[in-house]
């Protein structure tokens, strides 16, 4: 990805911010029936995932620094990526944040069949930050 982003990384990153979604519906599937164990679950994996992909940007990030790739420099491209890469990955700490918050809600009985809106906001902003980033990846595959 612009000139020689640590491909690896960033594949493996998709695939764990694409897989987080997974959890995010089981969870709202389980709200519905009232599973608040299997709620507990999903939404804890569903955490853990975006902080797996945080944790694959930095390394990413780190790379690229080792192949002296800096924000500033020579090559504008490299630029863009620390910024779009950058930009998304604090959007994915809120969205960590507002698992986390979730979380608590359902540890507290607060998230339920009669009361879905904390989840199912949370899942709609989770599966958004999934598609941003799959749009991000190819923008940045595509304009290397």
């Amino acid at each position: 990805m612009g000139g020689s982003y640590p491909a690896v990384n960033v594949y493996y990153s998709t695939g764990i911010m694409l897989l987080s979604s997974i959890p995010m519906v089981l969870a709202v599937r389980a709200a519905r029936r009232d599973n608040l164990e299997t709620v507990k679950i999903m939404v804890s994996i569903a955490t853990i995932l975006g902080v797996a992909f945080l944790a694959g940007q930095l390394m990413a990030f780190d790379q690229m620094v080792g192949l002296k790739e800096f924000f500033t420099g020579g090559n504008v491209s490299h630029s863009f990526i620390y910024v779009l890469a950058g930009a998304h990955g604090l959007h994915v700490v809120s969205g960590v944040i507002v698992l986390l918050i979730l979380l608590g809600s359902v540890f507290r009985y607060k998230v339920h069949s009669r009361n879905m809106a904390p989840i199912e906001m949370c899942a709609m902003y989770w599966h958004f930050l999934g598609g941003l980033w799959l749009y991000l990846f190819v923008f940045l595959i595509l304009n290397r």
